[in-house]
């Protein structure tokens, strides 16, 4: 019934948000000696404000169209590799002749989509061959496709892989992490010539038990009913993935809100004075990172369940209990593949040791072969995005990756 509530209440407020748009553009007509004044100002503000925060937001695009190679502008196009039920495999083809190292971005399934990585993408195309996971929003995939869970997203990551075959690097973001360390480890198990050359974990959660953060005693304080019951929701039928259970993107979104609440609550403050006074830098700076924030997407309620045991009740990683497909998954096979981890001093959601936690795990990578760093005064966004990450991160990973 959730859902059912969100969908009627973004129907009632649709008029609201019509006639506060009408309003807006009736005083930000030229000759409108009324919204010249401060008054006139604010209300046009305010009417701007509800309109952005009572919108739905779509998939964002990722609009990368060109990059800089050696003082160049080369075009970039956008091409999809291979589609399949809940993921594209996007190709990032740069108009130029040149043999560099193969990337592979496994995106989280975690509630935004794969463009929140559009940095992470800028900053790899110039030197890189760069593919990503383009997750599908779970209200638009027919039941027909089935169901998805954690071995269906293992999956994926392996035939992905296989694609793009030797010599391929891969880096996992955030709660991609998990899925995309096992998928290695059954490709080393294996002995597959197709095990990454190397693997980059970022900001994930490996082994929850290390410094627990405010999500993980949450969630340790629930039983996993509770999770289905209050979490879990039907797409209602006006979408394409009508009797799918999800994971709401809406009840994801007011959760992210919530950890930080006060710093939103500051930032509109500062954009509704901001939007007054016509400073238009922060204004589009504002618009840019919330756009990106408050677009969400459904997750497979299968894949969101058996996350939260595997990850954050079993501990399967750590305890050496992780299977796929009713197999034991030995990471000790991981023995051809580069391990790097990287995390944030501020991570409030994947705190510090969480994703190192990967090395105990693999114990057969040979000490050459390790690497990890932990960047100051960065959260967990701050991981993958933004300065720190182009100047500093992106850097380590590059060296890595040349050196293979």
């Amino acid at each position: 019934m959730q859902y059912h509530a969100y969908e009627l209440a973004h129907a009632w407020v649709s008029p609201v948000r019509a006639a506060s748009q009408g309003l807006k553009f009736a005083l930000d007509m030229p000759f409108n000696p009324m919204g010249k004044t401060l008054w006139g100002r604010q209300t046009s503000s305010a009417c701007e404000m509800f309109e952005e925060l009572t919108r739905r937001y779509c998939k964002p695009e990722f609009g990368i169209t060109d990059v800089q190679i050696e003082d160049k502008t080369v075009p970039v196009t956008e091409n999809v590799v291979l589609s399949k039920g809940f993921s594209d495999l996007l190709h990032f083809t740069r108009d130029v002749s040149r043999d560099d190292p193969k990337v592979l971005l496994v995106a989280p399934m975690s509630g935004h989509y794969a463009t929140l990585l559009r940095g992470t993408v800028r900053d790899m195309l110039p030197e890189h061959d760069v593919y990503i996971t383009d997750w599908r929003d779970a209200r638009s995939v027919p039941v027909s496709a089935g169901a998805f869970g954690m071995n269906d997203y293992v999956d994926y990551i392996i035939e992905f892989i296989q694609l793009l075959g030797p010599s391929t690097h891969v880096i996992a973001v955030c709660q991609s992490v998990v899925p995309t360390l096992v998928a290695t480890a059954r490709l080393a198990m294996a002995d597959d010539p197709c095990q990454p050359a190397s693997l980059t974990l970022m900001g994930g959660p490996i082994d929850t038990r290390i410094n627990p953060t405010v999500v993980n005693t949450h969630v340790d304080s629930k039983d996993m009913a509770w999770f289905e019951r209050m979490l879990i929701s039907t797409v209602p039928y006006s979408h394409p993935g009508f009797l799918r259970k999800v994971y709401p993107g809406f009840i994801q979104l007011n959760g992210f809100l919530a950890m930080n609440l006060d710093k939103h609550i500051d930032a509109h403050h500062r954009q509704f004075e901001n939007m007054v006074v016509g400073d238009e830098d922060p204004i589009v700076a504002h618009k840019a990172f919330y756009e990106e924030y408050l677009s969400v997407m459904d997750l497979p309620a299968e894949f969101f369940l058996e996350t939260v045991k595997i990850v954050f009740k079993d501990h399967a990683l750590p305890k050496g209990e992780m299977t796929h497909r009713g197999v034991s998954v030995d990471f000790k096979a991981i023995q051809k593949t580069i391990l790097m981890t990287v995390e944030g001093e501020n991570d409030d959601i994947c705190a510090v040791g969480q994703t190192q936690a990967a090395h105990a795990i693999c114990v057969n990578v040979p000490d050459a072969m390790r690497r990890h760093y932990v960047q100051p005064q960065v959260g967990h966004y701050g991981v993958f995005n933004g300065q720190r990450w182009r100047s500093v991160i992106q850097p380590r990973i590059r060296n890595m990756i040349r050196g293979v």
